[in-house]
């Protein structure tokens, strides 16, 4: 009998990637959608998923669509996916990447009380959940100090993960470092930056304005995190986990290799630095060490930074 995945936020770039490497390993998915318009597009990628509409933030229907779906697995990918975007609604983004979590978490619970399914629960973290931490690179140990309002929310949904845990619930809050694809929307600064650097190589945009080119994060390839996701779920033992490369690089370092990548090599005379886009508060670094994911989940990241960069510039050229 082939098992059965619930995936919230299925639209996005995790989702997606998530849905293609679950649907090639023959397990049935179902994806939660906000909006019917949401459809249409991602019914044309992924016929074989079963849709289902509903609000993340009603506990109400994401208990009835668990009974109703009855999942081995559920993927909670949902919720604020960008720090501007929190400062802009902290509220919002509070019951949307927290609250809904919590809510997530008890259906699967009162799932498994009801009917016995041993129901798995892997939520999406953040390694905003550390804030400017007190130790580098940052583990499963380190403490939680989330200086964001989409940290914050993070952090309680992390801290959820745990409490259900020990309600012999099987949950797992994996800790995503930054990672990225040609997915990624263009509100993101990755996404930005190589698709600025393209339009700039192709004479179709005269110049880049970013904000601190000084922040340093740990970037990785989406589909390595999404199939880290998927080995946490299905391990022995639920846990957290810290899913990163173990690198760091500035946003400085994102945007020459993008601009190398599109064949320009003096990039500092495009790129302007505009305060506009310099966020309240930001981590000056976080990097991760995901020994014990290596360890426990024999997961190892495959692409490294500069081909990272590079797939998403050579998408953005074509």
């Amino acid at each position: 009998m082939s098992r059965t995945a619930f995936v919230t936020g299925v639209s996005g770039q995790d989702g997606g990637y998530l849905a293609e490497q679950l649907l090639g390993q023959g397990v049935q998915v179902h994806g939660l959608f906000r909006w019917p318009e949401q459809l249409t597009t991602f019914r044309t990628r992924f016929p074989d998923v079963q849709p289902h509409l509903g609000d993340l933030t009603n506990p109400t229907r994401m208990a009835a669509l668990v009974a109703e779906i009855g999942p081995d697995e559920i993927y909670n990918l949902a919720g604020i996916s960008s720090v501007a975007q929190s400062w802009a609604d902290p509220v919002g983004t509070g019951r949307v990447s927290g609250l809904a979590a919590a809510g997530i978490l008890h259906a699967a619970y009162q799932h498994k009380e009801a009917t016995g399914q041993d129901v798995r629960v892997v939520q999406a973290s953040s390694a905003e959940i550390f804030g400017n931490p007190v130790n580098s690179p940052q583990d499963e140990s380190t403490p939680l100090a989330p200086i964001t309002p989409y940290g914050a929310a993070k952090a309680y949904a992390h801290t959820m993960a745990g409490t259900f845990r020990s309600r012999e619930l099987f949950a797992v809050s994996v800790v995503l470092y930054n990672h990225e694809s040609p997915r990624r929307p263009p509100q993101f600064v990755t996404r930005k930056i190589t698709q600025g650097a393209a339009l700039i190589a192709r004479g179709e945009q005269d110049e880049l304005r970013l904000g601190n080119l000084d922040a340093r994060r740990d970037w990785g390839w989406a589909p390595d995190y999404v199939d880290a996701m998927i080995r946490a779920a299905r391990h022995d033992v639920a846990g957290d986990y810290v899913i990163a490369t173990g690198r760091s690089h500035s946003v400085r370092d994102f945007v020459a290799a993008a601009f190398t990548r599109a064949g320009i090599d003096d990039w500092e005379k495009y790129v302007v630095v505009d305060p506009a886009f310099v966020r309240p508060v930001d981590a000056v670094e976080l990097v991760g060490d995901s020994g014990k994911a290596r360890r426990e989940l024999g997961w190892t990241p495959t692409v490294d930074f500069d081909e990272l960069v590079g797939r998403m510039v050579d998408a953005d050229l074509r």
